[in-house]
């Protein structure tokens, strides 16, 4: 609930008594709402870290009610639709609860910054209003949220034992390896491997470092694209539990293309040779890197990865050279 500039909006100290408590009510269902959908997003895999945004979300519920209770008494059952984004200078929040991996550290930044800037709000609306009620109300609701802080780093301790840090850690650990780690690795090998064969037959069949390089780009262009459409049409993730399709569709695609790239760049110099050594040495550098992913993220041995990836690059890339100069 930030103050920050704006431009066409009603001013914050143009709003009458009644506009700031509709406000407040507003303001107070959206973050119980925001809470509660970060809530319902971590249930699966961070049990105990739902659970810690749902008692926040409770306690704006909290806040909403005592607030429309003083609004009845004062100005009736109609509250006008007064809305943070009509107001000058209040930020909108970034739904990072809707990104795919989740982030938790993030979300407990965004909890830290709504607390932080719903307080600021009440201290400026009860120093606005001349109502000795209504002041105090909003006095006591921006001690409150200032508590909130501290209330959800306590309720953190308490809740988030050092065995439920670790599952949750874990938890988060598979998250990251099913969507982003699993569909990029897996576009870093096609990329690496499936554009050699292309690559080095046109090299060795033209020997021509502008042409080879065409060729290189063209097949991790329509590789990239081709892997990222795959991945993204084969699995919507809500059974596999692997994510947006669409953000693993992107990472497997840009991955591929890397992977393409990587050992087209070097005939982009005139010398062929100098150009071929150089792609040689990016291929055994992509390989190296594919095969310490997979130790590092897969529970794969580094070696037994390594004979793995390298039988197979150096199988491609021998029938590109083969077919290359036949």
């Amino acid at each position: 609930m930030g103050l920050f500039g704006g431009k066409g909006l009603r001013k914050f100290e143009s709003l009458s008594e009644r506009e700031v408590l509709a406000l407040a009510i507003g303001a107070e269902e959206e973050d119980g709402r925001i809470y509660r959908d970060i809530a319902e997003r971590l249930r699966g895999d961070f049990a105990a870290t739902a659970e810690i945004f749902e008692e926040m979300a409770r306690e704006e519920d909290d806040h909403r009610k005592t607030l429309l209770e003083v609004y009845r008494s004062k100005f009736g059952e109609h509250i006008p639709l007064v809305r943070r984004a009509d107001v000058q200078g209040f930020m909108v929040q970034e739904a990072i609860w809707l990104a795919q991996p989740l982030n938790v550290e993030r979300l407990w930044e965004l909890a830290a910054r709504m607390e932080g800037q719903a307080a600021r709000f009440y201290m400026l609306a009860a120093a606005q209003s001349q109502d000795v009620s209504v002041r105090k109300l909003l006095g006591d609701l921006a001690a409150e949220e200032m508590k909130h802080e501290h209330k959800a780093a306590h309720l953190q301790d308490s809740t988030l034992t050092e065995d439920v840090k670790e599952l949750e850690k874990a938890a988060s650990h598979k998250q990251f390896v099913l969507q982003v780690v699993q569909p990029g690795l897996a576009g870093l090998m096609d990329g690496s491997v499936s554009t050699l064969a292309p690559l080095f037959a046109a090299a060795f069949a033209t020997q021509n470092p502008h042409e080879t390089f065409v060729v290189g780009m063209a097949a991790a262009v329509g590789a990239g694209i081709s892997m990222g459409l795959t991945e993204a049409f084969s699995d919507d993730g809500k059974i596999s539990g692997r994510g947006s399709p669409w953000v693993r569709g992107g990472v497997c695609g840009v991955m591929t293309t890397v992977g393409g790239v990587g050992h087209a760049l070097p005939y982009l110099l005139g010398d062929f040779w100098l150009a071929t050594m150089l792609a040689i040495a990016v291929v055994i550098v992509e390989l190296v890197v594919i095969a310490w992913i997979k130790w590092k993220y897969m529970a794969t041995s580094f070696w037994v990865a390594m004979v793995q990836i390298f039988v197979g690059g150096l199988l491609v890339l021998g029938a590109g050279v083969l077919l290359g100069g036949s």
